[in-house]
């Protein structure tokens, strides 16, 4: 018997390609800055600290995945203690331009692709759009290359709505710090209730996006198709991210700057939802005067003709007559095709949903001929992750909700040509009365977003003849501002953070996870490496990871030395570091299993260690709180060690769940904690950060405990991400920390030795208010340590 292949999903571990691009962020707030770079050097520089912010695939992937198993088990409802902030980041030509110190062109980009749209600018392009009149350039609000250029557009979104702002104040003031400017800024938010996943129009949004090769799951049955959702295709993943293979004909010549981004395309679209229903309601009075349409007939009927869906989302094709709001098998509502409706008598070939997406329905240029292969338009299909703004409409409302209220949506889409796919779609489907082509007459613009003159009402005669019903729709959605920029691959962050645009290495994948090494010459080969305290010395063998540090009770600062056990995996040894400015360590004893100490039974691997704050060598005894993982779920357990030459371990209370922590709310798993070096015992109380995983992500909080046989403890201050702290930037997840033995308290500052992978990192935090943290040193390989190798 033939043994399946598994499907190739490298794209989902991706570090490379940022996330929003093929993991949507997903998320009910939204809020995008578009900013203007005043000093390129300050720009760079602000770069460099938001860089190590900054969502991949990979961590937007874990959580959405981990967010969808929550609301499996929940029965449907959002996992409440389950959130995120994510940012993405993006860069129009000049702003690619400014931060690089060169042209990202040196030859002008060939004629009619993407790459010379991108450089032109939306603006400049809009004409050729249909952004003429009222939505001009000079009307918008953004990207009409007046006297506030966008040089950069960064996209935070948030769970929640207190979340998502203090991200955005946060990004204000770093933004602030480094002359960088807001030169506009756009908050978008789900709308609530029966109108969740809608736009403002009513119309559910965001179900026909496409499925990427490398990234979603074949169905085994139907392998050109997403597992669990008929009809949605799977496109060549080079359609959206540069570099990687894309559908046939797709232009493939990008600069190597290109290879892991995605061309992104941002418009804000403003809706004039009374106007636009009311036209309904008028045109379906035209249509009854004309009997082209059944006696039943509503507004809501034609509506739904004009959008292919009903509100629900529910194809038209599918359902002639009445919505189905509940429809159990709407993960089949992209199953279809219109290969049975070529003439558009059920989906009006003008309908929104036939114009983007003309799927196997479309005959060209001869309506004799067969029609085109869906697999045909893979190159046309874009990836929309669109959000509404403004409150939704409420005539009664004098205030947020009336007619005059802003609302409409801000539309975010990603491919690799901007010119082939976002462009085409736009001016050659939507605005282009001809298309489908070879018609007479012709079908007419999409009503939806356009102002259509010239609409062909297509109905069945008594007779079986088709009738044809001209209809006009004026404009109700206005284009109010729109950019064309880049979202390039972390590699490429990080190089015009220093002033350089280039791509991830040469031959690498941007599926791949792992990153290239500094001077590492592979092969097994010793390398000079720097002690921790700056010494050279020729170690070989690589590093293990640390998963935690814990001093031994009673060897701290003993002769100049301190001791420590250090975990790794299902094994720990014991270490020293000496004072100085060398630090010197060495391996005071080998390797043992965790399970030869009655305390460890059971424990596969320490995540972190804990001490009791009050309970720390009385009658030398020493008492810890231990996280580990078993089963894939984090539990806790209390053991003592007892001071002497053997250092006895006892078990002293059983696994519990985290959740016996009221301070650990929501934590998937606690890393490491970092005690805030002036606020312990104080007033009978200390104070950690806690540094946990949740969603695929680090974040830390600020937690109590206090002294006492309870050990109350409490949630001081709620989740933040690790880019408030200046000196871990570049870092995504911290695993230990170890304290410099002799540099606690000295001059109100406290040194730190902080693990994160292969490699560690020495910082400051400082007393007092705020707690500002400093580098002292950057990264470097744990194979300086001689204690920590092989």
């Amino acid at each position: 018997m033939a043994t399946a292949t598994a499907p190739d999903l490298r794209l989902r571990d991706s570090e490379e390609i940022q996330g929003d691009i093929l993991a949507g962020f997903k998320k009910d707030n939204v809020s995008v800055l578009f900013l203007k770079f005043e000093d390129a050097a300050r720009a760079r520089d602000w770069l460099r600290r938001l860089t190590p912010q900054i969502a991949t695939t990979r961590e937007v992937t874990a959580f959405n995945e981990a967010f969808s198993e929550a609301r499996r088990t929940s029965g449907g409802d959002d996992p409440k203690t389950l959130k995120a902030t994510w940012l993405g980041v993006s860069f129009t030509y000049e702003g690619l331009r400014m931060l690089s110190a060169t042209d990202p062109f040196p030859q002008p980009p060939p004629v009619g692709t993407g790459l010379e749209a991108f450089k032109e600018g939306s603006a400049r392009r809009a004409g050729a759009l249909g952004d003429t009149g009222d939505n001009s350039p000079e009307n918008w609000l953004f990207g009409n290359e007046g006297t506030q250029p966008v040089h950069a557009v960064l996209k935070l979104s948030a769970d929640t709505e207190k979340d998502l702002q203090a991200a955005v104040e946060a990004q204000r003031i770093a933004a602030a710090e480094c002359r960088v400017l807001i030169v506009y800024q756009q908050n978008a938010q789900t709308l609530l209730g029966s109108r969740r996943g809608k736009e403002h129009f009513g119309f559910k949004d965001g179900i026909s996006e496409p499925g990427v090769r490398g990234f979603d799951r074949p169905a085994p049955d139907r392998p050109e198709e997403v597992e669990g959702h008929p009809g949605t295709r799977i496109i060549p993943a080079g359609e959206f991210v540069c570099g990687e293979e894309p559908a046939p004909g797709s232009f493939r010549d990008f600069p190597a700057w290109a290879h892991g981004g995605s061309f992104q395309v941002v418009r804000r679209l403003a809706q004039d939802v009374p106007g636009w229903w009311s036209q309904a309601g008028v045109k379906l009075k035209e249509l009854r005067l004309a009997k082209a349409v059944p006696d039943g007939a509503t507004t809501e009927w034609l509506a739904a003709r004009m959008v292919g869906r009903w509100r629900s989302g529910a194809p038209v094709c599918h359902f002639r007559d009445h919505d189905v709001p509940n429809d159990p098998g709407a993960a089949s509502d992209n199953d279809f095709d219109f290969r049975d409706d070529l003439e558009g008598l059920v989906t009006p070939l003008w309908s929104h949903l036939r114009k983007t997406s003309p799927r196997a329905g479309l005959q060209a240029p001869d309506p004799g001929q067969p029609p085109l292969d869906a697999k045909a338009l893979d190159g046309r299909r874009i990836m929309r992750r669109g959000t509404p703004y403004g409150a939704p409409f409420d005539p009664a409302s004098e205030g947020p909700g009336g007619p005059d209220d802003p609302r409409g949506l801000l539309f975010v889409c990603y491919q690799a040509d901007i010119q082939r796919q976002f462009e085409f779609i736009q001016a050659d489907w939507m605005d282009q009365p001809d298309f489908p082509p070879g018609r007479n007459p012709v079908p007419g613009k999409d009503p939806v977003t356009q102002e259509a003159p010239d609409v062909d009402f297509e109905s069945r005669e008594s007779n079986g003849s088709i009738k044809h019903t001209p209809l006009s729709f004026a404009q109700f959605v206005q284009t109010t501002g729109s950019v064309y920029a880049f979202m390039p691959s972390l590699s490429t962050l990080r190089g015009l953070a220093d002033g350089r645009l280039v791509g991830p290495a040469a031959g690498g994948q941007t599926g791949q996870t792992g990153q290239t090494g500094q001077g590492g010459q592979g092969g097994g080969q010793s390398q000079t490496q720097t002690q921790p305290g700056g010494q050279s010395t020729a170690v070989g063998g690589p590093a293990y990871p640390c998963d935690d540090f814990l001093p031994v009770p009673d060897q701290w600062r003993r002769g100049g030395r301190s001791q420590f056990w250090v975990g790794h995996g299902d094994r720990y040894r014991k270490i020293s570091v000496a004072d100085g400015s060398a630090h010197t360590d060495q391996v005071v004893k080998g390797d043992t299993p965790l399970s030869s100490h009655p305390c460890f039974q059971g424990v596969g691997r320490i995540d972190c260690v804990l001490p009791m704050p009050d309970l720390q060598n009385p009658g030398g005894k020493s008492w810890y709180w231990v996280f580990h993982s078993t089963g894939g779920r984090q539990q806790y357990r209390a053991v003592s060690i007892s001071g002497g030459g053997g250092h006895t371990g006892a078990l002293e209370r059983p696994d519990r769940d985290l959740t016996s922590w009221a301070s650990l709310g929501g934590v998937e798993r606690v890393d490491c904690f970092l005690p805030v070096p002036d606020q312990q015992r104080v007033g009978g109380k200390s104070w950690y950060w806690c540094f946990h995983t949740t969603g695929g992500r680090q974040q830390y909080r600020l937690i109590s405990v206090a002294d006492g046989a309870a050990h109350t403890d409490v949630l001081e201050r709620s989740d933040r991400q690790l880019s408030q702290w200046g000196s871990l930037n570049g870092v995504t997840a911290v695993d230990c920390f170890l304290p410099v033995p002799d540099a606690q308290r000295i001059g109100g500052k406290s040194e730190y030795w902080v693990f994160h992978g292969d490699s560690y990192r020495r910082i400051s935090v400082a007393d007092g208010s705020g707690h500002p943290d400093r580098l002292v040193s950057g990264a470097r390989s744990c194979s300086a340590w001689n204690s920590l190798s092989g």
